[in-house]
């Protein structure tokens, strides 16, 4: 018997994604900011992406270490919602740090209060990745895991632009001057709502424990295929898994991080003037979260046809008001709507397979990215952009078999997974050596990612088989309409 998604719990829970993705993307805007305040090169400017993404490394490193000190699970011992909490607490003093950096020009400060922001998203993400998986039928967890990136994206599609005002002020004001000053309020905005949301958390519904090896059981088709290991390294899937996030979060903030200089080199548009373009990056995987999602809602198969192709068109259509609201001439946009179809093909064809969507969709992020590096002007940098749909639905599915299987493992695979995430620091500043005019230049910098589509399109195949001989297997799960 399936189990229900519990729709309250789970509305709590995808608020912290959102918080993720609006600080995530703002740093796309931080970084253009910080090459020009700080006179840095494009290497010198990663270290944003470095800083924060190296954190969720940090953070999973310390997260197993204080498990082995305490002889038991952390999440375990203090439970899921204290454990999200303690990382909001974590992340708002970070965010306080911004007051004295932006007060000292200071840059190394700056970094630092990032790291320490995104050294409490790392327990934050812990935590709250398998809760979004078994608050309802664990078969259906990689479409409620994409529901919440859904909600991340809706944070890092405003993100950059409510950054770029509280920095720029708005478009008609005509300031092309970024103040370092200015950087530090919108942060202390967010430590005050994340202070909030924690108090919020350790008084909501939602679960203090899970029982995992249940949830492995639910996942086998046989239960005596479950495998019963001393450790998560032991599972072929998480190994494999393991470097197929670092790759896939790679990529997709390699993608963004690098776009504002491609952008000012290969498309004319100065640093105040790029905020809507990395906003449409981002808006790109809520647009093919929010389609991958369908499935999670238990509607019947002929609803789900017609969802795939409306939830897109209302997350563009969210994209295009949003920038609207912020007084950017959104014309040069709508030709993106033909872009789109490309995804929905994608997802009508994978049938919400995890397996076969990752396949399909690294597939398209190749060709994205070759159209991208042989084209020029504005086709190149869509074609760069449209890497946000294609990417939209990797996380859930990488994540979701990844763990497939794992039991009692779970959170261990989890702080695995997300110590991975630092491969958007290494790969965004991998692309950023690979930029420079003596070696690849910016456009052609974007190898860099078609690689990482390389080997995801690799484990999309290996895993399909490594799980098929534990007992698990997607298609069974998706040969009927509903849930």
């Amino acid at each position: 018997m399936n189990q229900k998604t519990n729709w309250s719990q789970f509305g709590t829970l995808i608020t912290v994604f959102f918080f993720w993705g609006f600080v995530a993307a703002s740093n796309d805007i931080l970084i253009p900011v910080f090459k020009k305040a700080f006179t840095l090169t494009q290497l010198q400017s990663q270290l944003v992406a470095v800083a924060f993404y190296v954190a969720y490394t940090v953070g999973s490193l310390i997260y197993v270490g204080v498990s082995s000190a305490i002889g038991g699970d952390l999440l375990n011992k203090i439970g899921y919602k204290n454990g999200i909490a303690v990382g909001l607490i974590i992340s708002a003093l970070g965010t306080l740090l911004f007051f004295p950096a932006a007060n000292q020009g200071s840059f190394n400060l700056m970094i630092t209060a990032l790291f320490i922001v995104a050294l409490g998203f790392s327990l934050q993400q812990i935590a709250a990745n398998p809760l979004a998986v078994v608050i309802g039928d664990p078969k259906t967890g990689s479409q409620r895991l994409s529901m919440a990136g859904g909600i991340n994206n809706f944070g890092t599609t405003i993100g950059p632009l409510l950054v770029s005002f509280a920095i720029f002020g708005s478009v008609s004001s005509g300031n092309v001057e970024a103040s370092i000053e200015s950087v530090k309020t919108p942060y202390l905005i967010l430590g005050v709502a994340f202070v909030l949301v924690a108090i919020f958390f350790k008084f909501s519904s939602i679960p203090n424990k899970i029982d995992l090896d249940h949830v492995a059981e639910e996942e086998a088709e046989s239960s005596s295929k479950v495998l019963h290991k001393t450790s998560a390294l032991q599972y072929p899937q998480l190994v494999l898994g393991m470097i197929g996030i670092f790759v896939y979060v790679g990529v997709e903030v390699a993608t963004a991080t690098n776009l504002p200089e491609f952008m000012r080199q290969h498309a004319g548009i100065t640093t105040d003037k790029v905020a809507p373009y990395i906003s449409l990056y981002w808006a790109s995987l809520m647009i093919g979260r929010w389609t991958n999602s369908v499935g999670a809602f238990g509607v019947s198969q002929s609803k789900e046809k017609i969802l795939a192709f409306v939830m897109p068109y209302l997350a563009f259509a969210v994209f295009l008001i949003v920038n609207t609201i912020a007084q950017h001439d959104m014309s040069s946009f709508y030709i993106y709507a033909i872009v789109i179809v490309a995804m929905i093909i994608g997802n009508i064809t994978s049938k919400g397979n995890p397996a076969r969507m990752l396949l399909i969709f690294s597939g398209l992020g190749i060709i994205a990215m070759i159209i991208g590096m042989l084209t020029t002007g504005m086709f190149s940098a869509f074609a760069f952009i449209s890497v946000g749909l294609f990417c939209s639905t990797l996380w859930p599915c990488i994540f979701t078999l990844a763990l497939a299987g794992l039991g009692k493992h779970t959170n261990q695979g989890s702080s695995l997974l997300i110590m991975m995430i630092m491969g958007g620091g290494v790969i965004a500043a991998l692309q950023g050596w690979v930029a420079d005019d003596k070696i690849l230049g910016i456009q052609y910098s974007y190898i860099v990612g078609a690689l990482c589509f390389a080997y995801l399109t690799f484990y999309a195949v290996r895993v399909k088989s490594i799980l098929k001989s534990q007992g698990i297997d997607y298609d069974i799960k998706t040969t009927g309409g509903g849930h």
